[in-house]
C-alpha cells in the first residue's frame, strides 16, 4: 500500500466542480485584485471565527510582517519567540529589522514556556510571538498574562491553527493579532500562497489594510495619523473608475504590496465551507492513530481546554531516522518537523545561540515524526500505518 504524507489531489476531486467553478467567475468578471471576491472571502471568515476584523494578505509570511509593522516594531526591537517552529516566524521578526530573541518551549505540547518568557524579557522587547504548533493552542491566557504584566504586545502565528479552538474560542480572536497562512498544505489551502490578518483592534486593522496596499489613498493617511499622529488633509472626491483610481498615487507610509489575489479568495471561499468537515476528519485520523499507537510510543494528548486542528499527527522516538525509512519502506510517507530548531539556523548564527541552549526544542527536533493526517485517509489506511509503527517499535526491543 502507497499512503503520501499528503494528498491534495483527492481534496481536488472532491470539490472539483465548485473551485473550477469559482475560478471561472473570477477570471470572466477580470477583476483580479480586491473587490467583490476579497471582501466575501473575509466576511466568510469573521464569521467563522467571530472576529471584529479579517484582512486578507499574500501569503502566511506577510502576515507577520504586516502584523510586526503595524504594532511600529523595528530596528533595536526584540520579539520573543519560539526555536521550534517554521523558519518565517522568526525571518519575519528579522525582516522589519527586529531581533528574534527564543525561548525554549514545554515538552507536552511544542509551544512557548510561558515561564521561559519572562527569562528573557529586556528593556528592549516589545513583543510575544507564540506559534500553535502542529494546530494545537498554545497556553495563550498564560502567555497573555505575562505580556501584559511587562505591557508586551502579543502577535500569534497561527498558521498552522485555522479552525484551533483554544477554551471555546476559536484561534484568532483571542490575542490583539493573529497570522494565518493558506499555503496549499494547509488545512484550509489556497492554489497558491494566500494568508490573513485577524484583529478586535479597529485602529490595528486599519493599518493593517493600509500596509498590505502601498500606504495609498485615505487609508494610508488615516494609517499615518494612528501611527504617527500626524494629520493628513485629503483631497475631496471620489475617483470614476475604481480601475483608475486617481488617489491611490496619494501614499502617506512606506508598506508593502500584500494583496490576496480575488481567485485566491474564490477558491478559499468554496473550502471553507468544508473546512469544518475536513478538520473533523483529521480529528478521526488523529484519535485512530492515538488509540492506536500510545501503548507503543510518545504520542500528542490533548487536554479538554483545546481543540486541535490537527494540522500534524506527531510521534516522537529517538529512533526518528530509522522510523522514517522504516515507514518509507513500507510506502508511507513521513515528515521531518522541524530537523533544525531556528536558534541553530545558519541565518542566525549571530544571535549567539549554541547547542545546548534551548534543550526542549532541540530535543524535539531530534525525536519528532509527522504521520499521514489529512481527512481523505481512509479508516484501512490509517490503520495501515499505525501497524507498521507498531511493527517499528517491536522490532527496536531486544
Amino acid at each position: 500500500m502507497i499512503i503520501p504524507f499528503l494528498d491534495l489531489k483527492r481534496q481536488y476531486a472532491l470539490l472539483q466542480d465548485e473551485l473550477e467553478a469559482a475560478v471561472i467567475e473570477v477570471m470572466r468578471s477580470c477583476s483580479y485584485i480586491g473587490g467583490k471576491y476579497v471582501s466575501d472571502f473575509e466576511d466568510d471568515m469573521q464569521d467563522y471565527l467571530g472576529a471584529k476584523h479579517v484582512i486578507s494578505c499574500s501569503n502566511g509570511t506577510d502576515a507577520l510582517v504586516l502584523a510586526l509593522r503595524a504594532y511600529d516594531i523595528g530596528p533595536g526591537d526584540e520579539v520573543i519567540t519560539t526555536p521550534f517552529s517554521f523558519f518565517a516566524t522568526a525571518e519575519a521578526i528579522a525582516s522589519v529589522g527586529a531581533i528574534p530573541v527564543f525561548a525554549d518551549v514545554k515538552d507536552d505540547d511544542f509551544c512557548l514556556d510561558a515561564a521561559e518568557i519572562e527569562k528573557k524579557i529586556t528593556s528592549k522587547t516589545k513583543a510575544v510571538m507564540p506559534v500553535h504548533i502542529f494546530g494545537r493552542p498554545a497556553d495563550i491566557d498564560e502567555i497573555n498574562r505575562v505580556a501584559r504584566a511587562h505591557d508586551l504586545f502579543v502577535i500569534e502565528d497561527a498558521a498552522q491553527a485555522i479552525g484551533s479552538e483554544y477554551k471555546g474560542k476559536k484561534i484568532g480572536v483571542t490575542s490583539g493579532i493573529a497570522c494565518f497562512s493558506f499555503y496549499p498544505t494547509k488545512n484550509l489551502g489556497a492554489i497558491g500562497d494566500a494568508g490573513m490578518v485577524t484583529t478586535e483592534s479597529g485602529d490595528l486593522a486599519a493599518v493593517l489594510r493600509s500596509l498590505r496596499e502601498h500606504g495609498a489613498g485615505r487609508g494610508g493617511a488615516t494609517a499615518k495619523e494612528i501611527l504617527s499622529g500626524i494629520k493628513e488633509d485629503f483631497p475631496e472626491g471620489s475617483a470614476s473608475d475604481p480601475l483608475y483610481d486617481p488617489y491611490k498615487y496619494f501614499n502617506y507610509i512606506i508598506a508593502y504590496n500584500a494583496r490576496l489575489d480575488a481567485t485566491q479568495a474564490a477558491v478559499l471561499s468554496v473550502k471553507l465551507k468544508y473546512l469544518d468537515s475536513f478538520n473533523a476528519g483529521r480529528a478521526r485520523v488523529a484519535e485512530t492513530y492515538s488509540r492506536l499507537l500510545s501503548p507503543y510510543i510518545k504520542t500528542p494528548v490533548f487536554p479538554p481546554h483545546i481543540k486541535s486542528c490537527h494540522h500534524q499527527y506527531v510521534v516522537r522516538t529517538e529512533k526518528k531516522e530509522e522510523l522514517s525509512a522504516f515507514l518509507s519502506s513500507k510506502g508511507i510517507g513521513t515528515g521531518a518537523f522541524y530537523p533544525v530548531p531556528l536558534h541553530l539556523q545558519k541565518a542566525f548564527e549571530f544571535s549567539g545561540y549554541k547547542k545546548g541552549s534551548l534543550p526542549v526544542a532541540e530535543t524535539l527536533a531530534r525525536e519528532t515524526v509527522c504521520l499521514p493526517v489529512f481527512p481523505e485517509l481512509t479508516e484501512e489506511e490509517t490503520e495501515y500505518v499505525a501497524n507498521a509503527v507498531i511493527d517499528f517499535v517491536k522490532g527496536q526491543k531486544p
